[in-house]
């Protein structure tokens, strides 16, 4: 493939993602924007009843009220401060505030399907409860990964439900990936470790291993991945390198308890938001990206495999204020 192939190829799958952020965006979009519209129909400044009914549509895109309320107190000081502030130009101040508020929260280390160098096996750790896409998201890194020319290991360390080795070896043949699995109720911590031992023997680039739905409520289950990581650290030190929490998007302010309680109890790294596509509540990104000190490093806007995405803050903000939504 030549030069110019290669980047008329690069180009077409930038268009490709950007189409495909717009269309999973498009439910927050419109529940957003018609809600901003009617709160400036009728008006020409920006007063104490608009700002109110920006708050409230906020809100209900669940950006969640922490955010919200620091988004308001950062509008409200600069229309204080530029006297006068028509309603025409909200949405730029609010595109322009909710950048510099995601400007200021933890960033990406990697722009793309990539890992640093010097960690080979470069070893993810895959957390979260049942149901938010997590088996899913696996099977869409691992995809993702190899199309960047890096070879992947899986590893099926939820061996508490039956259906999720299952789940995971579809995946696994489906991308055409290898797997390191045994029989349900196998001990986690050993899948893991031989998961590890066999990414080092194979040369593996990434080695992404699976654990089981962990409720914040079950201590046992967090105290298995306290051993799982131990073990680990037992064949390499330094791993596992990266511990991805998956949260729903769909649920809101459910995502947002969850990250509470899974980042008072691991120490995860970075965070993969799901199912946007089908969701009117994807203010959450902005508000777990704001709340936590852990980077979004990935968003799910669709079903196909290119549809996990790399969290792009600029192209989000874009998205979400393009018009005609």
């Amino acid at each position: 493939m030549g030069l110019f192939d290669k980047l008329f190829k690069r180009n077409k799958d930038q268009e490709e993602q950007k189409q495909a952020l717009d269309e999973g965006l498009k439910k927050t979009k419109e529940g957003f924007f018609s809600k901003i519209s009617k709160a400036i129909a009728g008006k020409d400044k920006v007063d104490e009843e608009v700002l109110d009914e920006v708050e409230n549509a906020l809100v209900s895109a669940d950006v969640g009220v922490e955010t919200t309320v620091a988004i308001i107190d950062r509008i409200e000081k600069r229309v204080a401060r530029d006297k006068y502030v028509g309603t025409s130009e909200l949405n730029k101040i609010l595109q322009e505030e909710i950048m510099s508020m995601l400007t200021a929260a933890p960033s990406n280390e990697f722009a793309t399907f990539d890992v640093p160098a010097g960690k080979k096996p470069y070893v993810i750790l895959v957390v979260g409860v049942n149901g938010v896409g997590k088996t899913t998201t696996i099977g869409k890194l691992a995809y993702n990964f190899k199309k960047n020319g890096k070879q992947v290991l899986l590893g099926a360390a939820d061996t508490f439900r039956a259906a999720a080795v299952d789940q995971l070896t579809i995946w696994s043949e489906r991308v055409d990936v290898p797997i390191v699995k045994k029989e349900m109720g196998s001990d986690p911590s050993s899948v893991a470790f031989d998961t590890v031992v066999a990414g080092i023997a194979k040369g593996s680039d990434v080695v992404i291993i699976d654990t089981a739905g962990r409720l914040h409520n079950k201590a046992y289950l967090m105290n298995e991945l306290e051993k799982i990581h131990r073990v680990i650290k037992k064949k390499m030190p330094d791993a596992p390198h990266e511990v991805l929490l998956v949260l729903d998007g769909s649920t809101g302010q459910n995502a947002l308890e969850q990250a509470k309680h899974f980042t008072a109890s691991t120490n995860v790294t970075a965070i993969a938001i799901t199912k946007l596509d089908g969701t009117a509540k994807g203010g959450v990104v902005l508000a777990i990206a704001n709340q936590f000190k852990i980077p979004v490093k990935y968003i799910g806007v669709g079903e196909k495999l290119e549809d996990l995405q790399i969290f792009n803050k600029e192209e989000f903000v874009d998205t979400l204020f393009s018009l005609n939504p």
